[in-house]
């Protein structure tokens, strides 16, 4: 297959960019600065890598315009030059052209709707009242259970479970592994069942609603809601292994690194950043325009728009332990203040 090839000139009258050099030159895929070729696009957003500019050999790099003076290559100029690199290196890497029909393989139940534009790959199990929109790309061994719709042009690529009564948006990507509407964790403890208690299974009669352009990762997990739905609104993108809990409610454009999890019943706000590995209580709400950084406990909520972080940061072991060893006297340690206080507050005063 021949790689695609832009000329300069193309590329920044297709996205709104300043050019500075030859416009002819052609490219043909994208690299970082250290390693791409003459007939590849770079770009800088960092500053820190700015003194890698004079060594590049790319053929063009997009930068801001206050950079430009330290590029030896051809420049596109924008004012944010990350996302100007991505919208290009989106024409470098154009998803593979489904093929409309259902594999002969696929196990689609006469009750369910699949637009004839809809391409079905091999061992899928479509069930009865699935609605499957037109475009919209399924890959191989994925289940679309019952009750649930898949909206146009949206992308399954492989083994991807949406057990019931789930509604993806349109232009909805989910990569392998994903489950989605699968039971939250609902539990009833029975002080009179068996012998000394036991758990009773809380029914999960809720669903799940993405809406449009919403990314779900690898592996990520997202559980129906209990009695009302789980909601992701518009353009909100998860990354790999996160765990979203029933009746959970993310506002739009809210981004999520991997291995995040968030418990039930909480809701978190429109344009929030929330860092790998951290956890949102359940029952909490955070604001609009949060930040949350990496491994970061969420315990309460957060009214206000900022960034927000918790935890120890690293230190030399040696140096932690010791640390560690004085934690449980900190309370001792206070109260001791405190005394102290008090006493020199007492001695000013008959001073």
């Amino acid at each position: 297959m021949t790689a695609p090839a832009y000329s300069l000139a193309a590329l920044a009258e297709r996205f709104g960019l300043e050019l500075r050099g030859d416009g002819r030159r052609l490219i043909t895929g994208v690299a970082t600065l250290a390693t791409a070729t003459p007939e590849q696009l770079s770009f800088l957003a960092n500053p820190h890598y700015r003194a890698q500019l004079a060594a590049s050999r790319a053929g063009a790099v997009v930068l801001r315009a206050d950079d430009a003076e330290h590029c030896v290559s051809a420049s596109l100029i924008a004012s944010d030059p990350y996302v100007a690199f991505a919208k290009i290196a989106a024409l470098f890497d154009p998803a593979p052209a489904a093929v409309p029909g259902v594999h002969p393989s696929a196990i689609v139940d006469a009750g369910a709707r699949v637009a004839a534009s809809a391409s079905i790959g091999p061992l899928c199990v479509i069930e009865a009242g699935a609605v499957i929109e037109e475009g919209v790309a399924i890959g191989p061994q994925c289940l679309i259970g019952a009750g649930c719709t898949v909206g146009a042009q949206s992308r399954l690529v492989a083994r991807v479970t949406l057990v019931t009564r789930v509604t993806l948006g349109k232009r909805v990507l989910v990569h392998p592994g994903a489950v989605i509407g699968a039971d939250g964790f609902g539990l009833a403890f029975d002080r009179d069942a068996f012998d000394h208690g036991g758990w009773i299974k809380v029914p999960q009669l809720g669903g799940v609603r993405i809406g449009d352009d919403c990314e779900i990762g690898a592996n990520t997990t997202i559980d129906r809601g209990a009695l009302e739905d789980t909601v992701l609104e518009q353009d909100v993108r998860l990354d790999n292994q996160i765990q979203i809990a029933h009746n959970v409610h993310i506002g739009a454009h809210t981004a999520m690194a991997g291995c995040a999890a968030v418990a039930g019943s909480a809701k978190i706000g429109r344009y929030c950043l929330i860092g790998g590995g951290a956890g949102i209580l359940g029952h909490l709400s955070v604001a609009d325009r949060v930040t949350i950084t990496a491994c970061a406990l969420v315990t309460h909520s957060i009214h206000a728009a900022g960034e927000y972080s918790s935890g120890v940061p690293l230190q030399d072991s040696r140096q932690w332990r010791r640390n560690a060893a004085r934690f449980k006297h900190l309370d001792d340690l206070a109260r001791r203040v405190q005394i102290i206080e008090k006493e020199l507050g007492s001695k000013e005063r008959k001073s």
